[in-house]
């Protein structure tokens, strides 16, 4: 079992700048990829950003060049910097892990809302 513990959400102001923290427990090293989704009332999950063990990394195209996903392996501990946010990001976000099984675990969510 893989626990992912997220940080960091919260208000915002357009134009300004924001960074979520995932920490992952349990059995780490039965990761691949992790990543994080959002989600807003009434749509399904969305994929904001990706990266793999190895590094590579995959964002959708609302939010590339202004969000950066990394990852630091020592912490067990993926980052999403969140630059310039629009009104249009406001969501809960989930932290999300695939193990080497293809088991895929969430994280509780964490809201971040852009406003002024």
């Amino acid at each position: 079992q893989v626990q992912l513990v997220e940080s960091g959400g919260g208000l915002v102001q357009p134009g300004g700048s924001l960074r979520l923290s995932c920490a992952a427990s349990g059995s780490i090293f039965r990761l691949n990829s992790m990543g994080w989704y959002r989600q807003t009332p009434g749509n399904e999950r969305e994929l904001v950003a990706t990266i793999t063990s190895g590094g590579t990394t995959t964002y959708a195209d609302s939010v590339k060049g202004r969000f950066t996903i990394s990852r630091d392996s020592a912490k067990n501990t993926v980052y999403l910097q969140m630059n310039s946010p629009k009104p249009e990001d406001t969501a809960v976000y989930y932290c999300t892990a695939v193990a080497v099984t293809t088991a895929r675990y969430w994280g509780q969510g964490t809201q971040v809302t852009v406003s002024s």
